[in-house]
């Protein structure tokens, strides 16, 4: 398989790590297939299901371009006719989609309708109206909208900091600060990317994996959004594009969040983005660094843990693996809830789509 160099966000797809426990389930037992691959963080979510265990049986994209190139990525994945075909094999348990945004929601309610799980690339909503239709769906059809925020659940100092929170590690967390920048690569991406109908603006974006990271490491329910920020500041060619963006929130218990998403990592930054979580506990401190050491190595990837007995140093790439693709699939065969809620991956986008939408009053 081919793997993008960090240096491209946008089609980048971690390995599997040596740290993975390997298949959850044997050959042919949870059978997938992808469809619509608009965006590259296709390849991530096809590699993290490979490396659980899945099994790829079909890819399908009216654009025949894209099909060849995933399939010289995934030799041997057959190659469908139609979207119809996929939902009508019932050898098929999942469909990983990256659509554009603005359809992912229609997609994956015919997939839900279909009898089969849905794992999207996140945004998986740009309208609070597509996230109601969608919760009904699942709800009459017993069926999941898995969603892939990539930045915890494809990162291994992103997950081991949330399991060092759940240990109790920093004791109860008060604040998080998320800081996120990426490239932009502004030469290479589609048309639909500066238009905010399409992709929803940067906050229901980028926004959402920043909210679904405070939601999980702070174990808020919900959250009320007290500002909301979002501009163009250095593309004015492009007017349909948000190059900024900030949110504050509080959580239901009381816990604080910031963030800051942006389109402006330089050119002689190695990686897509420096990407750090700061999470502040009642007995210590973490500082997650996820893709780069700066000036000193990439990628990279550890945490900076501090408390009563010091500061600790703790290395994850190639140390954690990514446990949620495994915790997934056991998720849609038992009917679980270990990898993720229902109800805490749609409260990750609806409080992102809030925030954009309280940003948008503004301007």
């Amino acid at each position: 398989m081919v793997v993008v160099p960090i240096a491209d966000g946008s089609t980048y797809a971690p390995k599997t790590s040596p740290a993975d426990d390997g298949p959850v389930i044997g050959a042919g037992e949870f059978n997938f297939a992808v469809a619509f691959l608009d965006h590259g963080h296709i390849n991530g979510q096809t590699s993290g299901l490979l490396g659980a265990g899945a099994t790829l049986r079909a890819v399908f994209d009216p654009d025949r371009s894209r099909v060849d190139a995933f399939v010289a990525n995934y030799p041997g994945t057959q190659i469908a006719s139609s979207f119809d075909e996929l939902l009508a094999d019932d050898s098929i348990s999942m469909i990983a989609s990256a659509a554009v945004p603005r359809v992912r929601a229609a997609i994956g309610e015919r997939v839900l309708r279909s009898g089969k799980h849905y794992f999207t690339d996140k945004s998986p909503f740009t309208t609070l109206e597509q996230l109601e239709s969608v919760r009904k769906t699942c709800r009459e059809t017993d069926r999941r909208y898995f969603v892939y925020y990539a930045e915890r659940l494809h990162n291994e100092a992103a997950w081991r900091a949330g399991e060092l929170v759940a240990a109790g590690a920093v004791g109860r967390v008060l604040q998080v600060v998320n800081l996120a920048p990426h490239r932009l690569s502004k030469g290479s991406r589609p048309d639909w990317f500066f238009d905010k109908r399409a992709y929803g603006g940067i906050l229901t974006d980028i926004g959402s994996h920043q909210v679904e990271q405070f939601l999980t490491y702070s174990g808020c329910n919900d959250a009320t959004v007290n500002f909301a920020r979002v501009d163009n500041f250095s593309n004015r060619d492009q007017p349909g594009l948000e190059d900024f963006g900030e949110l504050s929130l509080t959580g239901d218990n009381g816990a604080s969040f910031y963030t800051r998403v942006d389109w402006f990592t330089p050119d002689g930054m190695p990686v897509w983005g420096d990407g750090r979580s700061f999470i502040l506990g009642t007995d210590g401190s973490l500082e997650v660094r996820k893709y780069v050491d700066p000036g000193v190595q990439a990628p990279a990837g550890f945490i900076l843990k501090a408390d009563s007995q010091g500061v600790e140093r703790i290395e994850c790439v190639d140390q954690v693996g990514y446990p949620f693709f495994g915790q997934m699939i056991l998720d849609a065969l038992h009917g679980s809830e270990i990898a993720m809620s229902q109800a805490h991956i749609f409260k990750a986008a609806e409080i992102s789509m809030r925030a954009q939408l309280l940003a948008d009053e503004r301007n």
